[in-house]
């Protein structure tokens, strides 16, 4: 393995340096530097792009300012949940209001490896990113969406769906704060979002996240741009109806009535973007209508996502029918569904049509991430390439340091249902890409954990291709001893299984929760090597920028996050163990080297 340099200890005139100094750090280390799959590893010239646009930036500062030297790096805890985690004050039952508790400590993991004493003043930084995970931001008007499950199950709806992007862009705030990485002071490279961004595969959803990931204005409405449409100006009583009188079920259950929440909900709200370069993995609910169903064949139901007919209620019976079909995959293209939306046309209800609202496709998600209006930090496609566009495929590769390289694999199944797997083109790509960079460490993405690839649906493209699960997955990675860590989501709950293998070829599986059920994390994950023939993977989660406490009548874009939370918390029939255990949240994951 080459030598490798610390980001945190170069010599202060050189250009790392120089773009720490103006906030561009995390593209000296090669960041935009996007290898194509299916084509041996190397440089994509497009994406070189931010790197240059930074360094004409920060020459640009020096002329006029002269050279500012580098804050001091240390590690810290204030912002992140090893310092206060958002709990609840009072109580025990009922709606339960939130405020600051105490943090989660470190926990050190020698499952894979023994710690040695003395490792902290040896250490070296070798890379540190973010990552951000099941955004799920929420066309919550959508007329495809499944509200009426909630008639079999209270948690098929959660009252906090319509403030997805207010809460995502706290959570943009948030990582903007930070000052460097917590465990080591060293700065962060990049951001990886490892899928599910969007919640209904709907172009409305796709335009919102790539403006709150690079920044802009967001308007989170479809539809009549006049007002709200959706369940919750229904007057069901099987949804919250925050602006009106009537007692729904979840006021019965002690949600407030806040007048005005509605209108609040899908004002216009700014993004500043993130201030880091960032990459992007697909998930299932970016790659399917409604994360399940492969139904782009089904002319009824893309007509439907933009229409003006919308479902709001359906019996318990055929909504547990529906949710079973989904769970077991007995209806992989959705024609169970289809059938249904027919069957009960005369009940629904009249909303206005919005052609923005359409599913799209893998090649359009592609090209909306190649959009230079989306660019923002860098580098341009955020991982995807014109390569992915030519060969269709939604996987990639990219440099994070000089001796790092993230490999982000697209592990949705095109045949349909929520879980995953990969196809064998993409597994055997995995392999070479693995084999040829063997003197690399190496990160891999994906959305998909290793206990969710169990979908072996074929792919409507390529129907004689196998597909390959999680565990194969697994046996993989564990033949390379360069292998550190597998970063997914899915699940919406942090979990940190450890993998053992012969030869010094274990690695660490890091799973995230998500940021649209409680507790809303992101996670900070750095890789320092302790110069004993160990290494360390620190993991240290995120919340959002928005304050622990609400107040009810404070409906700003800082409000509507923070109540985005406690809404969350407090959503009839959540799960109450998203958080892990302390095993499973803030760590030191260490590891031997290979």
């Amino acid at each position: 393995m080459p030598r490798i340099r610390s980001v945190a200890t170069v010599p202060a005139l050189n250009r790392r340096t120089l773009l720490a100094a103006t906030g561009a750090v995390s593209l000296s280390a090669g960041i935009g530097l996007a290898l194509r799959p299916q084509s041996p590893a190397h440089a994509a010239t497009a994406a070189q792009a931010p790197v240059a646009d930074s360094v004409a930036h920060a020459e640009g500062q020096m002329a006029t300012t002269g050279p500012k030297a580098p804050a001091a790096l240390a590690p810290y805890s204030r912002g992140t949940t090893l310092g206060s985690v958002a709990t609840p004050r009072s109580g025990s039952t009922g709606y339960r209001r939130l405020g600051d508790g105490a943090g989660w400590k470190r926990v050190v993991r020698d499952e894979l490896a023994a710690p040695k004493t003395g490792r902290a003043d040896r250490r070296t930084a070798l890379a540190a990113f973010v990552q951000l995970t099941d955004l799920h931001l929420i066309d919550a008007q959508h007329p495809l969406r499944l509200e009426y499950l909630r008639s079999q199950s209270k948690s098929a709806w959660r009252p906090q769906e319509a403030l997805t992007v207010a809460g995502a862009v706290s959570l943009i705030e948030r990582v903007n704060s930070l000052h460097g990485a917590p465990a080591t002071g060293t700065p962060l490279h990049f951001v990886m979002t490892t899928g599910d961004n969007t919640d209904n595969n709907s172009k409305t959803e796709l335009e919102w996240f790539l403006k709150v990931m690079s920044g802009g204005r967001i308007t989170p409405n479809s539809g009549d741009p006049r007002h709200y449409e959706g369940v919750q100006a229904s007057n069901l009583k099987t949804y919250w109806q925050p602006d009106a009188a009537l007692r729904d079920a979840d006021k019965q259950l002690g949600f407030p009535r806040i007048q005005g929440f509605l209108e609040a909900a899908i004002r216009e709200l700014r993004s500043p973007g993130l201030k880091l370069p960032w990459y992007s993995t697909v998930g299932n609910h970016d790659a399917l209508p409604l994360g399940c169903y492969g139904s782009r064949g089904d002319s009824y139901l893309t007509e439907f996502a933009v229409g003006g007919k919308k479902l709001m209620s359906l019996g318990s019976a055929e909504a547990t029918t529906l949710a079973k079909s989904i769970k077991n995959g007995s209806s992989p293209k959705g024609a169970a569904f289809h059938d249904l939306l027919r069957a009960h046309a005369r009940e629904m209800r009249s909303v206005t049509p919005d052609e923005k609202r359409a599913p799209f496709t893998p090649a359009e998600y592609i090209k909306a991430h190649l959009d230079p209006a989306h660019t923002g930090p860098g580098p341009i496609g955020h991982g995807y390439s014109s390569a992915n566009l030519s060969a269709g495929t939604q996987y990639y590769t990219f440099r994070i340091a000089e001796d790092v390289i993230g490999i982000s694999l697209d592990t949705t199944d095109p045949g349909g249902h929520y879980e995953g797997s990969i196809g064998t083109a993409q597994l055997r790509w995995l392999e070479k890409t693995l084999r040829e960079n063997a003197d690399s460490y190496v990160i891999v993405f994906s959305h998909h954990t290793s206990k969710t690839m169990r979908n072996t649906h074929p792919d409507p493209a390529h129907p004689t291709e196998q597909r390959h699960g999680g565990a194969e997955v697994v046996a993989l990675l564990a033949r390379f001893s360069n292998t550190l860590a597998w970063v997914n989501g899915h699940t919406h709950k942090n979990e940190i299984i450890p993998h053992a293998a012969s030869g010094n070829r274990s690695f660490w599986e890091i799973c995230t929760a998500s940021h649209v059920d409680f507790p809303q994390l992101a996670r900070v994950i750095e890789l320092v090597d302790n110069k004993d023939g160990t290494l360390s993977l620190f993991t240290t989660l995120i919340e959002s920028a928005a304050p622990h406490a609400t107040d009810f009548s404070d409906l700003t874009q800082t409000g509507l996050a923070a109540l985005y939370r406690e809404l969350s918390f407090n959503a009839p029939g959540a799960r109450t163990d998203l958080s892990g255990t302390s095993r499973d949240r803030n760590t030191e994951l260490i590891l031997k080297k290979g």
